[in-house]
């Protein structure tokens, strides 16, 4: 691997290394031989010691278009800032955050700057954004924005200018923790050497920042999410959980008496702050729009009437329109009586007449873009498009359309983007970048400045959307000062908190997610039992001592009742059986379509899983290598130990809470319906010798079972350890007081001390077992709990979870009821 003082001269490696001078220019030096240091010393590239921190991490993305997650593309070499420039930046950039609080409270407050002529109305109410039912609306701490972001580029002679300002969405803010933390931990004290300023601080001052506008002792302050499926989902679960606060979505919440409560497990539980991450027009579809399906209705009642603070307040994303860049200059003169810090990139807009003149005559020079950051005519879609790249037909229609609606459009300089050193296979390249910053409302209410952000290194010297694109890199932005700082502690927190215990409230849908993730776990779990039992025959070498036919063909028929197979591969060779029901996909009980279950429900609950455990349960089924029987036996051997290890895992690491609760709930209920059902199978065959023993192999007790008797498996000893033992983990009996133990520890919602439904339903399961003894068991008995046992799961359901419109039931037994 090169180093950076290596390269001459005359090879480009990047404007903002090549320009750096003194103190900041060494800084740049010492990581790069950081760097080289940590892949000799380690004995693989640096690239892949932070892609391994990634995935520890969890950090991921989406492409728009993608049904997957990618990883985080995080290159190790941080853009580095000197503390001398960033001065002039945070300045530039406070002014702006300034600027753009007095015009937000100006368009919904008093509409001077439209009646003065100081901005045309136009520029407002073209934006799909401006939201008419906000205007006289003033939140309760006076503050329409909390949290702002801002794309900057700096020019290849160190001018720093304003790409487009974000108010909508701070996207971004959660990557450059993630960036930082992925780069500090695969670097060591390499951070610490060059004096670079912690992040630490700027999160702590965001959440105080908010939680002093809430005018209440200990706010509780929630991200309302869009959902798992959106884009940036993994970045607002790692903010959420880093932050503290509640991950919600539209349907966890509702509005009551003008206040905005979370359902919990445990009954309503008022929100004084929602941090948003939704479009205004989606967040009451009874005020915006009607269509909206992850808004909460009533929700701006709540905040309208001084229940509920907005950070930002609905409505101020109308400032992101890039026709707002043509006006700013002028309103910092006029409201602040200062010259703009950090100029935004020269725009003119074509609804006015000699700006709509300039960009005609200049074109081939300019940049055209939507004015208001929607699709319209002759661009495809919102994004800009260079003038002098148009042919002759794409320009005659541009200039067309922009005769018919020139207020659609805006013309902008074309900006040349500065380099940066990015570390490529073995070698530094240059790669045009763009800055995203972040500032943030402190205690004080003044603002702060990030001492960092996040980079985006552009695959193609182009900067046309402000989403990662195919081959774009992140950096880490690391502002480096002369001398040591102050010391940080790694806290969220502006202060020393009020201990607390327990694991925070447990949303409805929360408890709905870990129910199903446990079901699912213990469903798929048992399923790879089955097929490893049908297996167990396949590849010995003594055929005398294979599984006798009788019990395999029951083990087959198990498989297809619980939809892991179809009934035309029920009629297969063994081995194409078990190949099929580790394959399947489309049918709900193949273990391949179980495993996506398991990783779609645990995307919601990315906020509440270690990384460690998240790694093991979003793993995707690998291709088997080989058709041979004693390949697929390997693959279930490895399935069934990663099942093993998140067991492991759950019970260690997670918090008795009645989060644990809810997920240990689910595998009780689904793991005491599989342990009825096999045995009901199983119990049928005369060959009970080989159908007790696979009894005992499926309910992982065969260990147990040789301690205690000598003789082979008999009916008596086996039904006794498997369903009636106590102390045997596996059995019924142990599930369903397990059960009644984990019910009677939930929060009730009276205070009669009455039970409540699902405990009611989870004594009644076990009642008949209190007394009971081998001799008296029968099969009507196993059949009536599993009704119990499913009249209790819909208990369950009925009194924690949000409760939805439910579809017919699917023929055959092959979903989890």
């Amino acid at each position: 691997m090169n180093r950076l003082q290596d390269y001459p001269v005359d090879v480009d490696v990047g404007d903002l290394f090549r320009h750096a001078v003194g103190d900041v220019a060494a800084k740049w030096i010492a990581v790069s031989n950081g760097l080289c240091a940590l892949s000799e010393e380690g004995g693989i590239p640096i690239q892949e010691q932070v892609g391994r921190q990634i995935q520890d991490l969890g950090m991921a993305f989406r492409i728009a278009g993608d049904a997957e997650e990618r990883n985080w593309p995080l290159n190790p070499m941080p853009l580095i800032i000197g503390s001398g420039e960033w001065r002039e930046v945070e300045q530039g950039l406070v002014q702006r955050a300034n600027l753009l609080e007095q015009v937000a409270a100006d368009i919904y407050g008093a509409q001077q700057l439209v009646e003065e002529g100081a901005l045309p109305a136009a520029v407002v109410t073209g934006s799909r954004y401006f939201a008419r039912n906000m205007i006289g609306l003033q939140p309760r701490g006076d503050h329409y924005l909390h949290v702002y972001a801002v794309d900057l580029a700096r020019g290849p002679l160190g001018q720093w200018r304003v790409l487009a300002d974000r108010l909508r969405l701070a996207n971004g803010i959660g990557y450059a923790l993630e960036n930082r933390l992925a780069f500090s931990r695969s670097t060591g004290s390499l951070l610490s050497d060059i004096n670079a300023r912690r992040l630490a601080g700027f999160f702590g001052e965001l959440r105080e920042g908010i939680a002093r506008d809430c005018q209440r002792e200990n706010p509780r302050i929630a991200l309302l999410t869009p959902g798992r499926f959106n884009q940036s989902y993994p970045e607002q679960a790692h903010l959420a959980r880093y932050l503290g606060f509640p991950l919600v979505e539209g349907r966890d919440l509702t509005v009551s008496d003008d206040r905005l409560y979370v359902r919990t497990i445990a009954g309503p539980k008022r929100i004084d702050a929602v941090w948003r991450w939704i479009d205004t027009n989606a967040l009451d579809p009874l005020t915006f729009d009607s269509r909206s399906a992850i808004g909460v209705p009533d929700l701006f009642d709540a905040w309208a009437r001084g229940g509920l603070e907005m950070a930002n307040w609905p409505g101020v994303e109308v400032l992101e329109s890039p026709v707002f860049s043509a006006f700013l200059p002028r309103l910092c003169k006029r409201l602040l009586g200062e010259e703009p810090l950090l100029p935004n990139i020269a725009t003119w807009w074509c609804g006015q007449p000699a700006e709509a003149n300039t960009v005609i005559k200049r074109l081939d020079e300019l940049v055209v873009t939507s004015a208001f950051g929607q699709p319209v005519e002759a661009l495809s879609g919102a994004d800009p498009a260079p003038g002098s790249a148009l042919r002759a037909k794409e320009k005659a229609a541009l200039l067309e359309a922009m005769q018919r609606r020139p207020m659609d459009y805006c013309g902008q300089e074309i900006v040349h983007l500065s380099t940066t050193p990015a570390l490529v296979g073995e070698d530094f390249v240059p790669r045009a970048f763009t800055l995203r910053a972040f500032v943030a409302r402190g205690a004080d209410g003044e603002w702060k400045v990030m001492p960092g952000g996040f980079a985006r290194l552009s695959s193609s010297g182009e900067m046309l959307t402000s989403l990662m694109g195919e081959g774009d890199l992140s950096a880490d932005v690391c502002v480096v000062d002369d001398m040591p700082g102050v010391y940080q502690a790694a806290t969220p927190l502006g202060g020393v908190p009020a201990i607390r215990r327990g694991g925070g409230i447990l949303a409805s849908q929360a408890a709905d997610n870990l129910y199903w993730f446990g079901r699912y776990c213990e469903r798929t779990e048992m399923t790879l039992r089955i097929v490893r039992s049908v297996l167990g025959s396949s590849i010995e070498v003594d055929g005398s001592s294979g599984r006798d036919p009788e019990v395999r063909q029951i083990l087959v028929n198990i498989l297809y009742l619980w939809g892991a197979i179809s009934d035309e591969t029920e009629k297969l060779p063994t081995r194409q059986i078990c190949r099929a029901a580790l394959t399947e996909a489309e049918l709900a009980g193949g273990v391949t379509r179980l495993l996506d279950n398991i990783r779609s429900v645990g995307l919601s609950l990315r906020d509440r899983f270690a990384p460690d455990f998240w790694r093991l349960a979003s793993r995707r089924l690998p291709p088997l290598e080989s058709y041979r029987p004693d390949a697929v036996l390997k693959q279930t051997h490895d399935l069934i130990e990663r099942f093993s290890a998140m067991a492991g895992l759950i019970a260690e690491d997670m918090i008795r809470s009645p989060a644990l609760g809810f997920l240990d709930m689910g595998r009780r209920i689904e793991r005491a319906l599989s342990v009825c059902r096999v045995t009901r199978q199983l119990c049928r065959s005369e060959a009970q010798s080989d159908a007790l023993s696979v009894l005992l192999d499926l309910c992982d007790s065969q260990i147990t079972y040789r301690s205690r008797y000598i003789a082979g498996a008999m009916r008596d000893p086996v039904l006794d350890l498997v369903l009636l033992d106590p102390d045997n983990p596996r059995s019924l009996v142990f599930q369903l007081n397990a059960l009644n133990r984990q019910i009677a520890e939930l929060p009730a919602l009276t205070e009669d001390q009455l039970p409540e439904l699902p405990l009611r339903e989870a004594r009644a399961v076990v009642a008949p077992f209190m007394s009971l003894t081998i001799d008296a068991l029968d099969n009507d008995l196993l059949q009536d709990t599993e009704a119990r046992l499913l009249s209790l799961s819909e208990a369950i359901s009925a009194r924690y979870f949000l409760q939805y419109e439910k579809s017919e039931a699917p023929a055959r037994d092959n979903l989890l009821a």
